[in-house]
């Protein structure tokens, strides 16, 4: 994994946009984290407050966004009022879009936590994994809680996400991830079947099985979304979905010279470990975004950042 992003999620049984709402309420921070307790409010969506990783206050800073199929919001904080060095994505998931026959209630929510390595402290680096995971299981009770439940329910899927540095600029990788074109070259576990569109294809698996390939990409402000949907017209319909969150290091780390992108990949699996067919594994996915990197910074002539791994590093 990219040594400066971290992620944890949580299935929710709560009513869809009563989560949404609470997320983007940073007053409900002193409910459900560690030590966020708002103190003095600034404007609409800001914040003056403590924090769990700081001996020292933060500001707060919430942005809502969203589109046809789910919600998302951003938490940004910082030492001065409108510099904000840390900035945390949450993806709402309906089960739906999780899994397109579902009927499950409530959401899947997804948290992204982004880290400057040049800024972090080494309490933030070596905490904030357990303290986000601890958070994110207070968040669900709190929620749920609401909904009147007394003990955690069990979603039907997990969400499993991987994620890589790539030296390029990111309308490169935008163009090249949303284009089903350039499959050809990365998904090394598919093979075209026929003529491939840009947003739509057809494809044979591993095992010589009809995949079709569907994409489209999203503005997420200075970050970017592309989603895949690939179904199994011959095995009863199936479908999986995943998607790529992509943001410039610039943005996710408060550093303007900080180049290239954060690739973060949300995949979607049953709980019971029951599916067979299309991707079976989580690092069938993180060797293709090996392949990524690699081909995305050798279109730009940039050769050195490869042999350095997975993680950005500030220059």
């Amino acid at each position: 994994m990219e040594a400066n992003t971290f992620a944890t999620s949580a299935y929710i049984a709560a009513p869809y946009q009563r989560i949404v709402d609470y997320l983007a309420d940073l007053q409900n921070l002193n409910e459900w984290t560690l030590f966020s307790r708002m103190r003095s409010q600034v404007d609409e969506s800001t914040w003056l407050g403590t924090a769990s990783g700081y001996q020292r206050p933060l500001y707060y800073h919430v942005r809502r966004g969203g589109h046809d199929a789910f919600q998302w919001i951003e938490w940004h904080c910082g030492f001065e009022e409108g510099v904000y060095h840390q900035v945390y994505p949450v993806l709402i998931l309906p089960p739906e879009y999780v899994a397109p026959a579902e009927r499950e209630p409530g959401a899947y929510v997804h948290w992204v936590s982004f880290a400057d390595p040049a800024r972090r402290t080494p309490m933030i680096a070596e905490g904030m994994p357990a303290v986000h995971r601890a958070e994110c299981r207070a968040l669900k009770a709190a929620l749920e809680r609401g909904a009147g439940m007394r003990r955690a329910a069990r979603g039907r899927h997990v969400v499993r996400s991987e994620t890589i540095y790539v030296d390029a600029p990111i309308g490169s990788g935008v163009e090249y991830l949303r284009d089903l074109r350039s499959m050809k070259e990365y998904a090394f576990l598919l093979r075209p079947d026929g003529e491939i569109l840009a947003d739509e294809g057809t494809f044979l698996d591993e095992y010589g099985r009809r995949v079709v390939l569907r994409s489209r990409s999203h503005a997420m402000g200075e970050a970017s979304i592309v989603e895949h949907e690939a179904c199994y017209p011959d095995d009863g319909g199936f479908a999986q979905r995943s998607l790529t969150l992509l943001v410039p290091c610039s943005y996710a780390f408060g550093q303007s010279e900080a180049r290239g992108f954060i690739k973060h990949r949300v995949t979607f699996w049953p709980a019971d470990e029951s599916q067979e067919l299309g991707r079976t594994s989580i690092d069938e996915l993180r060797a293709e975004s090996v392949n990524v990197k690699r081909l995305l910074e050798a279109k730009e002539g940039n050769l050195e950042s490869f042999a350095r791994g997975f993680s950005y590093q500030p220059v």
